[in-house]
């Protein structure tokens, strides 16, 4: 049988096919920063600063009142290497294209994928925006999702409901008849791509983790009035003890969220999530310090950043989401610039029997091989450098089931 087909341009352009298809969350988020990185070569080294948009307040009357603008930005860094290894022998390499992307290149892309897609899913635990609710998943609460991408004036074009295996069960029976798949054809390419209805493209995905609540355990209460900033000094916890995740939601009394541009009170209690990388856990005295997203900025100056109505009060109440100690499943709304991925060209090694490069929809792979002679063997290694980063949380909102 030829090898014609069977060249490195090839296989790496093959293997960068099947690694495409099975990636439905990374390949509906931003994608815009891959040419920032490494084209022979880091350009920007391994992290890119990505600008957020400049907030500014309004003036009311004729008197000028010129203001500075502060840009922000959030840093995406491209640092994580995954990849997969494995030995062709002289007769694998005698198949055409076709048979070695069946029984060699898709069961190693297939796992390369999961965790590359894994590692970005994470990301749901920076999310702050949560619609959670007892029972099984209902198209009410995609809709209530949907109400908190619109009031955080996310864009209407590219979003997505990516939803896990048990809510997708839940749920497509409701929607089966709002799908129309002849105007999605050219999407049915994406693997768990379901259909379009309600401003959203429906996804399922198998690889969506459950979140387990911390125990929450005492009454915790805010210490101290006008706290601002990522911390959040509280009380009322059970006396040392593992209270929180990262990943838990939770909301303060008489804290209510503002219109991200008028600023005025929406009467809805603004969410905050637990952002300490290893938990949190009470003092002695049942005290806790808790790092938070976003960080509390509240009326006093006006600033062009207010997020609540009022800083919180002492000793009100704080509010966590979920069962105690119990795990949950995720779904996730979105628009696509709540979450960025990036993948950068890795270096090209010499002296090897072969190197190449490829890049398919901005993910950059390089296949290297050599030769064993001992053995008549041809190791291969396939290797992704990228990074992902969540830029925007506010355009994104968790779906989730007690």
């Amino acid at each position: 049988m030829s090898n014609a087909f069977l060249t490195p341009t090839a296989v790496t352009r093959e293997a960068l096919r099947v690694l495409h298809q099975k990636l439905n969350f990374v390949g509906s988020i931003t994608r815009e920063y891959d040419d920032s990185f490494a084209r022979q070569g880091a350009k920007v080294g391994d992290t890119l600063k990505v600008r957020l948009p400049n907030q500014y307040t309004v003036r009311s009357g004729s008197a000028l009142l010129a203001q500075d603008t502060t840009e922000t930005a959030v840093d995406l860094k491209v640092s994580t290497q995954k990849g997969v290894d494995l030995n062709f022998t002289s007769v694998d390499l005698t198949m055409n294209l076709d048979d070695f992307s069946e029984r060699v290149l898709e069961p190693a892309m297939s796992v390369l994928a999961a965790n590359i897609e894994a590692d970005a899913m994470s990301m749901y635990k920076d999310v702050f925006n949560e619609v959670i609710g007892a029972g099984p998943a209902t198209f009410t609460r995609v809709l209530q999702g949907r109400k908190v991408l619109v009031d955080n004036l996310a864009p209407l074009n590219a979003r997505t409901c990516n939803l896990n295996t048990q809510d997708n069960v839940d749920l497509v029976d409701a929607l089966k008849g709002l799908f129309n798949d002849q105007t999605t054809v050219a999407k049915q390419n994406r693997e768990g791509f379901m259909g379009r209805t309600a401003g959203f493209d429906f996804m399922e995905n198998t690889l969506w983790p459950s979140h387990t609540v911390g125990t929450k355990a005492g009454t915790p209460l805010t210490n101290g009035a006008a706290q601002s900033g990522a911390s959040l000094i509280t009380d009322g916890w059970t006396a040392s003890s593992a209270i929180l995740n990262r990943g838990d939601v939770f909301t303060i009394a008489g804290v209510f969220r503002v219109h991200p541009e008028t600023k005025q009170s929406t009467g809805i209690l603004q969410p905050f999530v637990v952002t300490d990388v290893a938990g949190v856990s009470s003092n002695g005295a049942g005290q806790a310090t808790i790092t938070i997203s976003p960080p509390i900025v509240g009326p006093a100056g006006t600033p062009p950043n207010q997020n609540v109505s009022a800083l919180p009060a002492d000793n009100v109440a704080i509010s966590v989401n979920g069962v105690s100690a119990t795990a949950h499943g995720v779904s996730m709304a979105y628009q696509k610039g709540a979450f960025a991925f990036a993948s950068a060209d890795m270096v090209m090694p010499r002296g090897v029997d072969f190197a190449a490069r490829e890049v398919f929809d901005g993910v950059s792979m390089r296949i290297v091989r050599q030769y064993d002679i001992s053995n008549d063997k041809f190791p291969c290694r396939l290797d992704v450098l990228y990074g992902y980063k969540t830029i925007r949380p506010q355009l994104a909102c968790r779906l989730a089931n007690n």
